[in-house]
């Protein structure tokens, strides 16, 4: 029976051209470059090099990645010292040239703004449409040039920081025994 289901799922699979070999997919929690496709099982290579084999009636929804353009999504970090328009403004002014310079951006890169709140930070976020499973390697270019961007302008990348304040009671009571012991020493 269950022979008959994966051989079925298998075919249809094939006739609608679901996903072919080459492909990136994401079955059963499982994401890989697809290495085969037969009648009653697909074999999915994942990134760390291990082959998943997986019945094809057991495949009930498939995630094909290869299909669409993905989207690159960085989340900038600045100081809350910073001055957010400013910094906008020169993310803005390199989003053209993000776009003439890595070949998988397909669209100019768009500065959403502030999208969240720190500790010690304001994160922007900054989206870009690229060729399919191309934004992994536009993040990280993406990341770099920004950093290389702040470190030209002087703009501050935040760190934790820590800040030691005494308790009031504990000062006050070693300056009294000081004090007190001076007195009886005298």
């Amino acid at each position: 029976q269950n022979l008959v289901r994966d051989v079925i799922t298998g075919f249809f699979i094939i006739f609608e051209d679901q996903f072919a070999v080459g492909d990136v997919i994401t079955v059963n929690n499982v994401t890989g470059t697809v290495q085969e496709i037969g009648l009653r099982v697909t074999r999915i290579k994942i990134w760390t090099g291990e082959v998943y084999i997986v019945p094809n009636g057991n495949i009930t929804e498939v995630t094909n990645l290869s299909v669409a353009n993905s989207i690159a999504v960085v989340d900038v970090s600045v100081s809350l010292r910073e001055d957010i328009n400013e910094v906008v403004r020169i993310l803005e002014e390199a989003a053209p040239r993000w776009e003439e310079e890595y070949e998988q951006i397909v669209a100019t890169p768009t500065v959403l703004g502030v999208e969240r709140f720190g500790t010690s930070d304001v994160v922007i976020r900054i989206i870009a449409e690229c060729q399919p499973l191309q934004h992994f390697p536009v993040m990280r270019g993406l990341r770099a040039d920004i950093k290389r961007m702040f470190d030209e302008r002087g703009i501050e990348i935040p760190y934790p920081h820590m800040v030691m304040i005494p308790q009031r009671g504990e000062n006050e009571q070693q300056a009294s025994k000081e004090s007190s012991g001076q007195k009886a020493s005298s």
